[in-house]
C-alpha cells in the first residue's frame, strides 16, 4: 500500500509543493528564457501528474471509507480531496500562464530572427553606397581604358 503524505495547499507565489521557480532571467528574449520555461513547465507536468495520483488514491479512500460507514473519516477524507483538487487547479492555472509566456518569447524571439534577416536601412544605405562607388569605379576605368 502506498503512503500519501499530506501537501500544504499552493501558494501563488510561484511555489507549489516546495517548488520556487527560481529568478527570472532578466532578458525575455533570450534562448535561456525560453529553455527555463520549458524546464518550469515540465517540472509542472510532472507534479500534476503526481498531483492525480493523489487525487485518485483519495477518491478511493473517501468511497472505501464512506461505504463502510465511516462517516467523519469519509469526511475528513473529503476536505484533503479538495484541497487536493484546489491545488491542481492552482498549478493548472500556473501551467497555462507559463504557456503564454513561452508563446510570448517564442514570438519575441522569431522577430528577432526577421529583423537579423532583413537589412536595417542604415546597412541598405550602406551597401548601396558601396555599389554606385564600385559602379563609378568600374565607369572611371573603363574611361581610362583599364578595362
Amino acid at each position: 500500500m502506498r503512503i500519501l503524505r499530506y501537501r500544504q495547499p499552493p501558494r501563488r507565489t510561484g511555489q507549489l509543493h516546495g517548488y520556487h521557480s527560481g529568478p527570472r532571467c532578466t532578458h525575455p528574449q533570450s534562448q535561456e528564457y525560453r529553455q527555463q520555461l520549458q524546464g518550469e513547465a515540465k517540472q509542472q507536468r510532472q507534479q500534476l501528474l503526481r498531483l492525480a495520483e493523489d487525487v485518485r488514491a483519495w477518491r478511493s479512500r473517501v468511497e472505501r471509507a464512506g461505504a463502510a460507514g465511516a462517516a467523519d473519516l469519509a469526511g475528513r477524507a473529503e476536505q484533503h480531496l479538495t484541497s487536493l483538487m484546489n491545488q491542481g487547479r492552482a498549478l493548472w492555472a500556473d501551467l497555462e500562464d507559463l504557456g503564454r509566456r513561452f508563446n510570448e518569447v517564442e514570438r519575441q524571439l522569431k522577430e528577432l530572427q526577421q529583423q537579423k534577416q532583413t537589412p536595417s536601412p542604415s546597412t541598405l544605405e550602406k551597401d548601396w553606397a558601396l555599389f554606385e562607388a564600385e559602379q563609378e569605379l568600374e565607369q572611371l576605368r573603363r574611361d581610362a581604358g583599364l578595362n
